[in-house]
């Protein structure tokens, strides 16, 4: 995950010197655009090479649960630059409207810009092998918003290629808006997954219900209630309580809560799974019991005082 982290703001560096020369000699506003896009992949990247050191660093008596938001508090960073950025791209577009002219030199923007994409590509490759082998969630958004880059470069070529050879000069600062308007998107996407980290989101249905059946799969759990999920950087914390024969003992029911445990390990690596066993039946118990002190005489006026 590190070295996936190096590579990135490595990439970046590259890329930023390579557009920087490609906008002191085409003056493009898309280009431009692209440029500080790659000044974001190098903030970004930063940033989330140093919540990956963090959030790996072990649990210790402060922090019990690990250090894994620290890459939501990096991705909240990452969003307010964003946004700023974009305002600002938007800007320079709005600028480039009212003072039209042709892009020169184009062939050395376009010839940038495929290098940016090859560049990108190998990079993006790369970050997907990190993520098949760790499940790292950072690394993960770190390569879609790559892959984004690579649309945007491709965006930017096409931008080039009608400005200087159709004579179209509106078609650049069109171009720019246009790329303004999906870094504000990803801008949102970054903020939302961030603070779904950090106020605990659960996992979506989809994978909740794939839990339950890992759960249940075992042919000694006769039910489960009360699932939580939430994720914190790397990891994945999972609490459920499992229902088992009242009757077996407390060393059985240890025993067939490890194997439950290592079943979901299997499918989620990542995971720290909390289990509390129940006699089966326990919950329907509560329930009934809930009910008898609702209707018991002097609830209604204890409710009402």
């Amino acid at each position: 995950m590190q070295r996936a982290g190096y590579a990135a703001v490595a990439a970046a560096l590259i890329l930023i010197a390579a557009k920087l020369s490609a906008w002191a000699y085409t003056g493009s506003v898309s280009v431009l655009t692209t440029l500080v896009d790659s000044l974001l992949d190098a903030g970004a990247s930063l940033l989330n090479l140093l919540a990956i050191r963090h959030a790996l660093t072990p649990a210790d008596n402060e922090h019990r649960f690990g250090h894994g938001k620290a890459e939501g508090l990096a991705a909240l960073a990452q969003a307010a630059f964003i946004f700023g950025s974009a305002i600002f791209l938007m800007l320079q577009a709005g600028e480039r409207f009212s003072n039209q002219h042709i892009v020169e030199n184009s062939s050395v923007g376009i010839g940038v810009m495929i290098f940016s994409i090859l560049t990108t590509f190998v990079l993006t490759r790369y970050q997907h092998y990190v993520v098949k082998e760790t499940g790292s969630v950072a690394i993960q958004a770190d390569a879609l918003h790559y892959v984004g880059d690579m649309i945007v470069n491709g965006v930017v070529i096409l931008a080039l290629v009608l400005g200087f050879y159709f004579d179209l000069p509106w078609i650049d600062p069109v171009f720019a808006l246009a790329i303004s308007l999906y870094i504000l998107t990803y801008a949102w996407g970054v903020l939302k997954k961030a603070l779904d980290m950090l106020m605990d989101r659960e996992l979506d249905d989809g994978e909740r219900a794939r839990i339950e059946n890992l759960i249940l799969a075992h042919e000694e759990v006769l039910g489960v209630h009360d699932i939580r999920t939430r994720i914190s950087g790397p990891d994945l914390f999972i609490q459920f309580h499992m229902e088992l024969d009242g009757a077996i003992s407390l060393a059985q029911s240890y025993d067939i809560a490890e194997e439950v445990d290592r079943e979901i390990c299997q499918i989620y690596p990542h995971a720290e799974i909390i289990v509390l066993q129940e006699p089966y039946g326990i919950e329907v118990q509560k329930t009934i019991l809930k009910k008898k002190k609702s209707a018991e005489p002097g609830d209604e006026t204890a409710n009402a005082g």
